[in-house]
């Protein structure tokens, strides 16, 4: 198993970010919970990952934080969810929230989230109210959004990510247009269209 990899951040494009070993180049999936914290292509960075093997390939998933990690795992055992859904719920909503609405039963908010249907959100209630009980619920602060020019180029990345994590492209291409605004990196676009998202419900 892979559990931590150190190397400079090649590129980053949600949900994929491509880390430099020693020379060897890894594909890493990530939610963007981690993308917000990432630092700028070429700086050296420490990311925590969880292997998944496949008959097919071989799926590395990264994390910025070990709790991260530790609630993907904790997802990818309910019966139902697999390691694409529970990057959406990482990336839809933060990890102490997500715990909260465990803990107090909250499938309004959880049922907003891509993906996840009514017999979903019951399914993670039940499974996964004893493994989250001791988690912390405090509120976690925000990171702080980019601060390069908006471009459509930092446009179309959102909307690229946001329909690989579930949503339609025409639901994308709103959500981002309803938030764009100027010195917006595309992970700020996507932050907001999902705080906005989850805020305001259609």
């Amino acid at each position: 198993m892979i559990g931590r990899l150190r190397g400079i951040l090649l590129e980053k494009k949600p949900p994929q970010l491509l880390l430099d070993v020693q020379g060897v180049c890894y594909e890493i999936e990530a939610p963007m919970s981690t993308f917000y914290v990432l630092p700028e292509a070429g700086v050296d960075l420490v990311i925590h990952t969880h292997l998944i093997v496949r008959e097919d390939a071989h799926l590395l998933y990264g994390f910025a934080s070990l709790d991260e990690r530790r609630l993907f795992r904790a997802l990818i055992k309910v019966n139902g969810v697999g390691a694409k859904l529970a990057l959406t719920i990482l990336s839809g909503i933060e990890s102490a929230e997500f715990a909260q609405c465990i803990q107090l039963g909250d499938m309004d908010r959880l049922v907003r989230l891509p993906g996840i249907g009514k017999k979903t959100a019951e399914r993670l209630i039940v499974e996964m109210r004893d493994r989250l009980k001791d988690w912390e619920t405090g509120s976690t602060p925000l990171a702080a959004p980019g601060h390069a020019n908006i471009s459509r180029s930092a446009e179309a990345d959102a909307i690229s990510a946001l329909i690989n994590l579930g949503y339609k492209p025409q639901e994308a291409s709103r959500m981002v247009l309803a938030v764009a605004a100027e010195a917006m990196s595309s992970e700020a676009i996507i932050r907001e269209a999902l705080r906005t998202t989850l805020r305001n419900p259609a």
